[in-house]
């Protein structure tokens, strides 16, 4: 009984839990990408300020993975 009480109660949490990772981006208007490194090649060109942001924040903007991280 007890297993199963921790299953249901991890399985409660994993459907709950939201994806609260930090993410990098290039501060630009243009920028369309992020990234989970804060040193990707992808961010070397930036011109701008890299700063940190959670992914959702980041989906939402419409921003995709950088190509050198999939």
């Amino acid at each position: 009984m007890k297993t199963l009480s921790l299953l249901i109660f991890f399985f409660a949490n994993m459907i709950t839990c939201k994806e609260n990772t930090t993410v990098y981006i290039c501060n630009s208007p243009g920028a369309k990408k992020y990234h989970y490194n804060s040193n990707c090649r992808g961010l070397g060109n930036c011109t701008y300020r890299v700063v940190s942001i959670e992914v959702e924040k980041a989906k939402k903007d419409g921003k995709t993975l950088c190509k050198w991280e999939k």
